[in-house]
């Protein structure tokens, strides 16, 4: 698995039902390192702290092999990594083997496997359709949010290497499907 994007988002305001929402989950590739902090990445906006950013939620991952799928579904978008409101596109991520509690280290740092992401208004805003999200439920494809264990760098090429694997642990798409079915 490796880091195949770096992406960081600024403030935006976006329209939906005539309503002005302000989010920060438009993230875009940059050239250069992003840096992980113990809450979030630096740089990064987070505007809702209750569902985003946060110890358990100091980063997000998305796989880079479910644009594939989603690009199939949504080909009229203008597609870039970082369109999940992810900061890391990772190839080969996948989310129906990796288990909550799992340690990697990434470039410069540690992080944990916490949860899987839960699809919000906002990502079927980005979609153009808040059926979006349904179909998000329908699948295993949440995404991984990380807790930073060892602050640091994460640049494009760092791969995601495991150093301390769970034992009897769920993995992200099990856990992903109970929350779905509560």
């Amino acid at each position: 698995m490796k880091v195949i994007s770096v992406n960081i988002g600024k403030k935006e305001k976006l329209i939906y039902k005539g309503e002005e929402i302000v989010t920060g989950i438009l993230k875009y590739p940059v050239n250069n390192s992003i840096s992980l902090g113990k809450e979030d990445v630096v740089n990064d906006v987070v505007v809702d702290r209750r569902y985003h950013g946060g110890e358990d939620q100091a980063v997000y991952a998305y796989s880079e092999n479910h644009y594939k799928y989603w690009k199939e579904l949504f080909p009229n978008l203008d597609w870039h990594f970082g369109m999940f409101g992810e900061n890391l596109t990772i190839s080969n991520l996948d989310e129906t083997v990796i288990c909550v509690g799992n340690v990697y280290k990434l470039g410069e740092t540690i992080i944990e496997v916490t949860k899987p992401r839960t699809p919000c208004k906002k990502l079927g805003i980005v979609f153009k359709t808040q059926q979006f999200l349904k179909q998000f439920w329908n699948t295993t494809k949440s995404g991984i949010y990380f807790k930073v264990l060892k602050i640091g760098k994460v640049a494009v090429n760092d791969e995601l290497i495991l150093i301390n694997k769970t034992e009897n642990s769920p993995t992200i798409a099990e856990v992903y499907k109970s929350k779905k079915k509560s």
